[in-house]
């Protein structure tokens, strides 16, 4: 491993004592030769480009907003479909879309310039962090906090290999993945995107799932058919922030930083990983897309890493003085990619003024293009023997999506990541057994898998249904089966009723699908208790229940623990949950352990290692181990918080709230919008993600005439609507606020603030009298506004409303 203290003795300018002494003279000159060779193909290269074109390669667009003449025009050096974007506008399109897709985009790439500028092949990057998880029928492997806990490098190894190659059967070449965060706050929305708290554990896991993606360093199988290149993320510190706030601040010391933080970094660079993505956090108050002297005299003067820097969605944005279409300083600071998904228009030309008029060099531009162009060049993308994505290795082997051997590889996974935290007898399941199955998240494939599933923030099985995974196991699925192949029956009833009494009862429940900032948490508490009154239920009728816990991170839960004859952390299993059934019936052992410690108190200070833990770093059981568990307290100040006052914030419907949409002409049925996004065509309203701070942070809404759009809280907190909110298109019909018998028409205040930016609307008593739990927009028109808050407050009588 690099040493990363003498990372931050040249790269930080601090005092060091070592000499480090010249290399002795070796026989290596072929391999000299052959890299002279390469460096000699890219430097040619890089001579002939126009400023235009060098420009190109450095941004990265996402694919909903430009098309294959916009590639043959600007030559983007790559580009990426987003969480919720896919080929041709369609997210869920089949495999054979994404593949002819990347063709289009290949060739339009390299059709021939004039004067004999090289046309350079385009490479398309995608977020397949738990498998190929964003191709419908594909292998989802468990998220790596479920990885983490089954801990074996041969096992990431052999998902790294399988995921490359079903990335390749659709032509995509690159992959931004793995995530090496070392998260120290479960509270932290991506924490289940971390493999542990422990800093050698992610070091270790990292750079195996970068070997079975890319193939080995220095070997005819590196970047071969099967391989894509990875990317190593998020340089530096995402894992660490105060209070675990994504995208926030990470603070102390340095060289105490860099050994926890940074230390998965020199694995991953051993590897051979060939990018990395600069994370969104700040390090003591300096945000990374512009720190230079991380990204540069650390990554690269310190550490070694000779590929290339990519940003992060509009990261470069977040700097000081800089927008997402203006910001020389990332470049400067060592970034060589902007991922500009929208606005790479007027980044491409505010870049290029800036290298006329000397703000950039030209010969950091060389620099940036020439690290892009050698991956380009390692992965197979330059030169004659370049292949268009369909006539590659896999390319089009549909079959390879969740082939057989894929799917065992996951349930296998998906049983080795299980962590047995109680047992009082109950498990292994009994053979001949009568078992009732309960929980919302018995049967919810969408649910079982978690964010990044299809959709940036996944999705349960009301908006991803069970035709998206044809070939995938639910945990009902798994456990009728290894029931029914032990002489037992089982029985599927979510809300646990029953007619004949079971031997046991399973409860599946947990966390539902997040991804991002949208999972931030102020403290552990699980609040939906949907869970515990089914095992409080079964306790009262004494019928032993198992409880089977689906999450992205350790939570308080010592009221389901005492609840539950035994208690399982399952995580985040993907789409073999017939995995987490081999366990419970005891077809494979227990042998998941904590790669996270498990909170004693329900506040949400960081627990890490043995400090403030219920069960340590390390901890699980194995079947046979029916020691007691102790009552645990379930005194939790946290608990008497009101929950739904924040109704909608940082892009995600808040606990107990939902949207719905609906016809004024009562024409069908009113419909829920699950995550409040969606196209519902029988309503008449458009919902979409929107960035206003951050990725999809709010919603654009587009209500066309006879179309209402709300808002509902399951308890009804009281006070004041205050609404962040933006018009975009004049209204062309009236435009009502409606809560319980009370209507207001805001027609001429929605005019009005047409064009003029965000604004905040407070909704009191003043004006819409008895306000409830429920508030709506009517349209009797078309209009389009957006939304990034709704929150209720109280607010002192008499407050105006005001728009």
């Amino acid at each position: 491993m690099r040493n990363i203290a003498l990372a931050l003795a040249t790269g930080l300018g601090l005092s060091a004592c070592a000499t480090v002494p010249s290399a002795e003279p070796t026989q290596t000159a072929p391999v000299a030769t052959a890299q002279d060779s390469a460096d000699a193909e890219v430097a040619d290269i890089v001579s002939r480009m126009s400023l235009e074109r060098k420009i190109g390669q450095l941004i990265q667009p996402q694919i909903n907003s430009f098309t294959p003449e916009d590639m043959e025009r600007y030559r983007f050096g790559s580009y990426l479909n987003g969480g919720n974007g896919g080929p041709y506008g369609d997210e869920f399109a089949p495999a054979s879309e994404w593949l002819r897709y990347a063709d289009e985009m290949y060739d339009a790439s390299v059709k021939p310039l004039p004067n004999g500028e090289p046309a350079i092949p385009t490479m398309w990057g995608t977020d397949a962090v738990h498998g190929h998880s964003n191709i419908v029928g594909a292998t989802l492997f468990p998220h790596n906090i479920g990885l983490g806990a089954a801990g074996d490098p041969e096992l990431l190894r052999r998902i790294g290999h399988a995921t490359a190659i079903e990335i390749e059967v659709t032509g995509i070449d690159w992959n931004f993945s793995p995530t090496v965060a070392v998260a120290r706050d479960d509270r932290w929305g991506r924490t289940y995107e971390s493999y542990s708290e422990d800093p050698d554990l992610v070091a270790k896991l990292g750079a195996a799932l970068i070997i079975g993606q890319q193939g080995s360093p220095d070997t005819d199988d590196f970047l071969g058919d099967g391989r894509v290149f990875v990317t190593a993320k998020h340089f530096f510190g995402d894992g660490g922030t105060e209070q675990g706030v994504d995208q926030g601040d990470v603070n102390g010391d340095i060289d105490a930083l860099l050994d926890l933080h940074g230390r998965p970094y020199p694995a991953a660079i051993d590897a051979g990983v060939q990018a990395v993505m600069a994370s969104f956090n700040s390090i003591n108050g300096r945000k990374m897309h512009g720190n230079k002297p991380l990204l540069t005299d650390v990554l690269r003067g310190g550490m070694g890493f000779d590929g290339l820097v990519v940003g992060d969605w509009n990261g470069h944005g977040q700097i000081k003085g800089c927008t997402v279409t203006d910001c020389p300083q990332s470049l400067m600071a060592g970034l060589d990619i902007y991922m500009v998904p929208d606005d790479w228009k007027a980044l491409m030309e505010s870049l290029t003024a800036q290298v006329e008029d000397g703000t950039i060099p030209m010969s950091r531009v060389d620099e940036a293009v020439t690290r892009v162009l050698r991956v380009k060049q390692r992965a197979g993308l330059l030169g004659p023997e370049a292949k268009r994505p369909s006539e590659r290795g896999y390319a089009g082997r549909y079959e390879m999506l969740a082939s057989p051997e894929h799917r065992a590889l996951a349930r296998e996974a998906v049983a080795r990541s299980q962590v047995l935290l109680k047992n009082n007898g109950v498990l292994p399941l009994k053979a001949g057994a009568n078992v009732l199955v309960a929980g919302s998240g018995a049967d919810d494939i969408g649910q079982q898998s978690g964010g990044w599933t299809l959709e940036w923030q996944g999705g349960r099985k009301d908006t991803l249904p069970r035709e998206y995974f044809p070939k995938a196991t639910s945990i009902w699925d798994g456990i009728k089966e290894n029931v029914s192949a032990h002489g037992g029956s089982a029985t599927l009833s979510e809300d646990g009723s029953f007619e004949t009494r079971p031997d046991v009862a399973i409860v599946v429940f947990g966390e539902h699908p997040y991804a991002e900032f949208a999972g931030d948490q102020r403290d552990m508490v699980f609040r939906d208790e949907e869970g515990l009154k089914l095992l409080r239920k079964f306790d009262e009728q004494d019928i032993p229940a198992v409880a089977v816990f689906l999450s992205g991170r350790p939570m308080w839960m010592n009221r389901e623990i005492n609840a539950a004859d035994a208690f399982v952390a399952s995580w985040l299993p993907g789409s073999e949950g017939a995995g987490v059934a081999d366990v419970l019936t005891g077809k494979r052992e227990a042998t998941g352990r904590l790669s996270f410690s498990w909170p004693a108190s329900c506040e949400g200070q960081p627990v890490n290692s043995a400090e403030g833990a219920l069960f340590a770093f390390g901890y699980g059981r194995a079947l046979n181990d029916n020691s007691p568990t102790a009552t645990l307290s379930e005194v939790c100040a946290a608990l008497s918080v009101v929950e739904g006052a924040e109704m909608f914030g940082s892009g995600r419907l808040g606990s107990g709230v939902s949207a719905f949409v609906g016809r004024l002409d009562g024409a069908g049925f009113e419909e829920l919008m699950p995550q409040m996004r969606g196209d519902m065509n029988g309503s008449g309203v458009l919902a979409r993600g929107f960035d206003r701070d951050a990725q999809e942070d709010s919603r654009e809404i587009t209500m066309r005439s006879g179309s209402y759009f709300g808002l509902e809280q399951s308890n009804d907190t009281g006070g004041a609507y205050r609404i962040a909110y933006e018009v975009v298109t004049r209204p062309t019909g009236a435009v009502r606020l409606k809560s319980g018998d009370s209507a207001l028409d805001v027609t001429a205040q929605i005019e009005l603030a047409q064009g003029k930016g965000w604004r905040e609307m407070t909704v009191s008593e003043a004006c819409l009298v008895g306000a409830g739990r429920r508030l709506s927009f009517e349209s009797d028109g078309e209009v389009t506004f957006r939304i990034s808050s709704v929150k209720r407050e109280e607010v002192a009588d008499g407050t105006e409303c005001s728009f």
